[in-house]
């Protein structure tokens, strides 16, 4: 029987992972900008970012999802805009949920990287005639190899926040488990194995990001 549940839940992995690595693409690239648009010390346009993060960072993600499925829908405008397409479909809202979601943290742990570095190599790059913009090109991507350690946890919580997606009818991992306990009314061993499988894959992540740490990570080391 346990085979069974795993064959069924199973074909949950390939959605979640896919959901994963299209929703941290999506954050990365988002993170990355933002990071530079808030060192730039424009007034406006950090205003304008601390609200979306305030946003995204202080609500629950499970909000986030209802409000991005269902909420669209309760505009006519939108209903009758080539937006629908995308903003009707599950997948696409999962998908804008967690990307985003996963922004707002990413862009607070790259910025915070951003301003630890020390004050010498600010004052390096000025003393070779760097403008802000360029000074950031050198900069920014030290700062967020520094902070590849917490953005790994931040990738393992972004594959978990997945399981959310089954609420918006999305048939990931969740999404077969609670499908299978409809017929089966089986909870502790088909949720009891979804657990284990959403386990064994952070479990692999995680070894796989601590290889990819230590290499990327070596040139300190060296240093040191």
């Amino acid at each position: 029987m346990l085979q069974e549940y795993f064959n069924v839940i199973a074909q949950g992995i390939p959605t979640s992972l896919l959901l994963t690595v299209v929703a941290l693409s999506i954050s990365f690239v988002l993170a990355v900008c933002f990071t530079f648009l808030l060192s730039m010390n424009n007034g406006v346009i950090k205003g304008g970012i601390n609200v979306f993060l305030t946003l995204f960072t202080g609500t629950p993600l499970l909000v986030q999802f209802f409000l991005i499925y269902a909420g669209p829908g309760q505009f006519s405008w939108i209903v009758q805009s080539p937006m629908w397409s995308l903003l009707s479909n599950a997948w696409f809202c999962a998908m804008l949920a967690l990307g985003l979601n996963s922004a707002a943290y990413t862009t607070l742990l790259f910025h915070g990287a951003v301003k630890a570095i020390p004050k010498g190599q600010w004052e390096s790059c000025q003393s070779l005639g760097l403008n802000r913009l360029q000074t950031l090109k050198i900069l920014v991507p030290y700062a967020i190899k520094r902070a590849l350690p917490s953005y790994s946890n931040e990738i393992i919580l972004v594959f978990k926040g997945t399981s959310l997606a089954s609420t918006i009818t999305i048939m990931d991992i969740m999404g077969y488990a609670r499908q299978l306990y409809g017929t089966e009314y089986d909870a502790l061993p088909i949720y009891g194995m979804a657990g284990m499988i959403y386990l064994a894959i952070t479990g692999v992540m995680t070894l796989v990001l601590r290889k990819l740490e230590h290499y990327l990570l070596a040139f300190e080391k060296r240093d040191a």
